[in-house]
């Protein structure tokens, strides 16, 4: 990957895209852990990919590709939520049906939104991604001892609320 980092630094765009396609599927899962709307999750993930080819030049050691990406993913995620804050009536929303398949998906998606953002944005890196808490440190630009009471107390909250097993390993998402 480092390779493919220095062609696209080198304004090569066929790496750049190879780079991206190597890591949407990631990208979508942590862009869903903030937004729900699929709209919404496309608008981030153009904007964040706009803003990593405008700004690879500043990419200071190209080994961290992926945990400068992810930052600038949950950058754009945080900056779209202060920009688009709920403005409609909760009775004017439908559920949409939903099959027995996407149910536990659902219950999922339902846990990790009815978590604090703190505690829900190291869940989804580490059980989701698989991250290690010295890399989620890093994006997150946060000290280890924090990301690791973070991770305690969001696991507790999700075994509180749904009786949730950390060992599931985000099998719904």
């Amino acid at each position: 990957m480092i390779f493919l980092v220095k062609k696209a630094m080198n304004h090569d765009t066929d790496a750049f895209i190879e780079l991206i396609r190597q890591q949407k599927q990631q990208l979508y899962k942590i862009a869903k852990s903030y937004l729900r709307s699929e709209y919404d999750i496309a608008d981030v993930l153009q904007d964040t990919i706009l803003a990593c080819y405008e700004n690879l030049s500043t990419l200071r050691d190209p080994k961290y590709f992926k945990t400068w990406l992810i930052r600038i993913l949950i950058n754009q995620c945080k900056d779209f939520l202060k920009k688009n804050k709920p403005c409609c009536a909760l009775d004017a929303i439908t559920e949409p049906a939903v099959s027995d398949s996407t149910q536990s998906q659902l219950e999922f998606e339902e846990l990790l939104f009815s978590l604090d953002e703190k505690y829900r944005i190291v869940l989804v890196l580490y059980y989701v991604e698989g991250f290690k808490i010295k890399e989620i440190a890093q994006i997150l630009d946060m000290n280890e001892n924090t990301v690791k009471t973070r991770l305690a107390r969001g696991r507790e909250a999700c075994l509180k609320q749904y009786s949730w097993n950390p060992s599931q390993k985000g099998e719904c998402l």
